[in-house]
Parts: C-alpha cells; structure tokens; sequence
C-alpha cells in the first residue's frame, strides 16, 4: 500500500514538474527578444496569412516562437485584422505591442517627391520644371502631353482628334501642389494631374449643366478659361474678360489676344510688335484666324474655369491693360474708345 502510494507521489511530482517546466519553457518563448536599438524593417504583403505573418516577425528576430505567436493572436482573436505594409520595429517589444503596430498600420511613411505647377503653366514649362526638379526625363514627359490614349481618365475621351493641336494634353493638367511616392513615371505624374483637373471641376456647383447651357464641349471650357489665365491677373477681372471673349465670338471677331501669340513664341516676351502678331501663320494666332485657337495654351485655375462658364454680361468688346502696375483693365465697347483707352493707358505710365 505504501510502495503504490509512494508511486503515485513521484508521478504527480514528476507530473507538476514538467507542467511548470513547459509553462516555463512557454512564458520565456513568449518573452520579448532581447532589446535592440537597431530597427529592422519588414514588409507584409497583401494576402499573407496569420500563419506567413508569424513566420516571418521569428524570422525577422521580432519574436522569439512563430507558434506561440499564432496560437496568442487566436486567443485574442486579432488574426483577421493585421495590415499590409511596411514595418520598421525595434526588438524588446511584447506580443501585444506588436499586434497593436500591425492592426493599427504603424507602417513605414513611403519617400515622397513634391512639386507645385503654377496656375497659367504651359505643357512645356512644367516639363522644364519637373525635368530641372528631377523628377521627370523632359522629352518623354512631352512625348505622353501627345499621348492622350495612355492615359485612362475620363477627361481625356473629351480631347478631339484634331492634329492642330501643340500639344494634346495642354489645359488638362491642373497646378496644384503635388505629393506622388519616390520613383514615379512621367505617366503616374500626368494621370496625377488630370485626375486632380477632374476632381476640381467636381467642385465647382452644377458645373456640367452650366457647360450645357453655354453650348460649350470641356475641350472649349478649357481652352476659353486658359485665355483668361493667360490675360488676367485680378481675380475679379476673369469674368469680366470671358465675357469680352464670348461677346467677340458671337460677333465673328477674330480674338487677337497676345497671350495665343506669346504661346506660339515659346517664351513670355515682354513686349509684342505688330510683326509678332501677324508673322506666325498657325491657327493658335489669333490676330490671324477667327473663332478659337484649336485648344488651351495653358493650365487654367479653377477661378478662370468658373469665369468660363459664368462670364459676366456686358456690351463690351475690347480690353487694354493699364500702365500703371495695378494689372487691371480699360473696358470698352467701340473700337474708338479702345483707342482713347489705349492713350489713357498709355498716359498712365508717364
């Protein structure tokens, strides 16, 4: 009787000690690794499983048991919410810790590149731009400005066939300040660019029936708001001088606006000669053909957009610049009192 009792205490002792030797062995698996100051980086891609994730944080050095890992995060059924991503951590931290880290995205901010278009850019000048920044090879960049079909935004199903155009995309390409991930194509930059031209047009209240009202295809919308760009500098002149655009139209004048010749030319020149205004045989010369030029000759801001399609109404015909820094216009209806404002402006300067 005593030799059966005897045995069944050295079982039961043997028996408690390897439970405490493997809850032991369990509680030192579950320990942080030791602590490092070094960061190390992994990545979690889209679609790894829980058992994957394990895997790689033991064989990252983030955990010490791949196994232990898995069976805590079905205890505390946090297995269907990890992020994809990448993660830099330290070693030292819990089984919580790092949970906490990948199903909040604790992930590694992506290099980024940024850039702003100024309002009024031509296709050209941003390609000078993001060549000279780094961030594009200029020729390839105006060889996709030609490319619309590249490109898969709505907005530019609206661009015609027409081979006039100097470039395809000229007009489309919104300035705005920019942030795209480190390493991005010349093609991730323009579909960038007209996605936010898309986005802004959204903005602006009933903008589709109000282009429907006016007659006008995007492509005109765009190409008259570009002119406004291109002439004004006062906000509160845009619509003003849409209407002088619209007024001229409907009236079967030629344009002859100096901003359509300064974009033939390549270059802002600071003055333009009557030479200049007539010498350039293309259809963007406006001192030369009626009606529009084939497209934009710049990117418009959305202010110039909205005075597109909301011109103010009014009886004139003809706009000079007055010479006295302020940037604003002399209006007029008749071609005589454009010319007594063309003196005045001139006065102006003395």
């Amino acid at each position: 009787m005593r030799l059966k009792t005897k045995v069944w205490i050295s079982s039961g002792l043997i028996f408690i000690i390897i439970c405490v030797s493997a809850l032991w062995i369990v509680s030192n698996q579950m320990q942080p690794v030791k602590t490092s100051n070094q960061e190390i980086n992994f990545t979690i891609e889209k679609g790894m499983s829980t058992s994957q994730i394990a895997d790689l944080l033991e064989h990252k050095g983030i955990i010490k048991n791949s196994f232990l890992f898995k069976v805590y995060l079905k205890w505390k059924n946090e297995g269907s919410s990890l992020k994809a991503g990448t993660y830099a951590m330290h070693p030292g931290l819990t089984y919580s810790e790092v949970i906490s880290k990948l199903t909040s995205g604790e992930v590694v901010p992506e290099d980024m590149i940024k850039f702003t278009i100024p309002e009024g850019y031509t296709v050209e000048q941003i390609a000078e731009k993001l060549s000279s920044e780094g961030y594009v090879n200029k020729d390839k960049f105006l060889k996709l400005a030609n490319e619309p079909s590249q490109f898969h935004v709505s907005i530019v199903t609206q661009i015609p066939a027409d081979k006039k155009l100097k470039y395809a995309l000229e007009g489309y390409l919104f300035p705005e300040t920019y942030e795209l991930k480190k390493g991005s194509t010349e093609a991730d930059i323009i579909t960038k660019m007209l996605e936010e031209t898309e986005k802004r047009l959204d903005t602006i209240p009933d903008w589709k029936q109000k282009l429907q009202e006016r007659k006008l295809t995007i492509h005109q919308l765009l190409t008259v708001a570009s002119l406004v760009e291109r002439e004004v500098v006062v906000d509160d002149e845009r619509p003003l001088v849409a209407g002088v655009i619209y007024n001229r139209l409907n009236k079967g004048m030629k344009l002859e606006i100096d901003a359509t010749v300064q974009y033939l030319l390549g270059k802002q020149k600071e003055r333009l000669y009557n030479k200049d205004l007539r010498k350039i045989d293309s259809p963007y010369n406006s001192y030369l053909y009626e009606g529009l030029p084939p497209g934009p000759i710049a990117s418009p801001s959305i202010k110039s957009i909205q005075a597109a399609l909301e011109p103010t109404a009014s009886q004139y015909l003809f706009y000079v610049t007055k010479k006295d820094g302020s940037h604003t216009h002399l209006f007029a209806k008749t071609y005589k009192e454009h010319l007594n404002n063309i003196q005045k402006s001139d006065h102006m300067a003395k």
